[in-house]
């Protein structure tokens, strides 16, 4: 099991002329009503360019996993610049709330840093986001990749300056031939993806997890994350926009109910009345729990999806690898995407960066 693969639950904070600690995104809560921000594209990255190594969520349990990331992110070319309180730590939170917050504002404002990537996720981007500058994101837009708790940056940003986010790899993630491909293909290539293969399968594997719960096809922005931090933006001044996107969801470690819970949460909260697609990724260790299950008769898994999304009026695909295991795309949030049942793919059909 890779590193990143933890259940959130089991260890669940502008630099100093900027750092009002009002919430900047609530006195921008009209933007979410007067129109969708237009789409802002951060300029693609190149060898030898500097990459920021932030921890917006979670330390790491030991200092040598910093040393491991940066390690990591310079076989693949790139230059790293450690954030200044990257070695914080504050219970399960790197640092407390601002001090995160202003770590991000001065990548951001670093002429010289071109993307930042998240050391691990775990849990505290959805406190720091009432610190953040967005006018000042939005005015230096850069790249910005990671993936479970770091959702809810990703959107949060997304949603509110309309750069392009990147649901990715942390520094920590097992850079392997698949994930790495992807990544830098994404993130250094100014043309259109394409199809995204589906992960390799063992010679013993006959059938790769992969189906319809409801088919056809279908275009649309790309938009989603870990389900758990979809649900925590639902209300608030970052809340998803679903409408006419297609809609991918990544899970960790819940039990049937708790996803159960959420999608019917989505349901009410009308988030999947006119999403064009949805794409659900293998959710791993999802399933009733081995010890102490919440209750002595569960459906599965997939009999959740089925329940709770078959009778949609759009296609849905399940059994992808998008979050928490070893071979992970990166997928861009806010670019046009296509997909098929059919064959079981998605294809992204824009560049993501400039």
């Amino acid at each position: 099991m890779e590193k990143e693969a933890i259940n959130r639950r089991e260890f669940m904070g502008a630099v100093t002329v900027l750092g009002s600690s009002g919430v900047w995104g609530l006195t921008h809560e009209k933007d979410l009503t007067e129109g969708r921000k237009a789409l802002i594209k951060p300029k693609r990255l190149q060898p030898g360019d500097w990459v920021g190594l932030i921890t917006p969520a979670s330390p790491p349990f030991e200092s040598s996993a910093i040393f491991e990331g940066k390690a990591v992110l310079e076989s693949l070319g790139f230059r790293v610049k450690l954030a200044k309180n990257l070695d914080k730590k504050s219970g399960y939170l790197a640092g407390s709330d601002k001090t995160r917050a202003d770590d991000l504002h001065e990548m951001f404002l670093d002429s010289d840093v071109r993307a930042m990537i998240a050391l691990r996720g775990g849990y505290g981007t959805g406190r720091l986001i009432e610190y953040l500058d967005f006018k000042l994101i939005e005015q230096h837009p850069k790249i910005i990749v990671g993936y479970s708790d770091i959702s809810f940056l990703n959107l949060a940003i997304h949603q509110m300056t309309g750069l392009v986010t990147f649901h990715g790899p942390v520094a920590l993630s097992s850079f392997n031939k698949y994930t790495t491909h992807y990544f830098m293909k994404v993130l250094t290539e100014n043309a259109p993806v394409g199809e995204i293969e589906k992960p390799p399968m063992s010679e013993l594997q006959k059938f790769d997890g992969i189906f319809p719960i409801r088919e056809g096809t279908a275009s649309g922005p790309l938009v989603g994350g870990n389900l758990t931090m979809i649900i925590s933006t639902l209300g608030t001044p970052f809340e998803i926009d679903t409408t006419g996107k297609i809609l991918f969801i990544e899970e960790v470690g819940e039990e049937p109910y708790d996803l159960d819970r959420m999608l019917t949460h989505l349901r009410h909260a009308g988030k999947l009345d006119k999403v064009a697609g949805i794409i659900l990724d293998k959710c791993a260790r999802c399933g009733p729990a081995e010890y102490k299950p919440a209750f002595e008769n569960s459906f599965s898994i997939e009999e959740v999806f089925f329940d709770r999304l078959r009778d949609l009026n759009c296609p849905v695909l399940y059994g992808l690898s998008l979050g928490h295991a070893a071979d992970k795309p990166t997928l861009p949030l806010g670019i046009t995407a296509t997909m098929n049942t059919q064959s079981g793919r998605i294809r992204i059909d824009e560049s993501a960066v400039c």
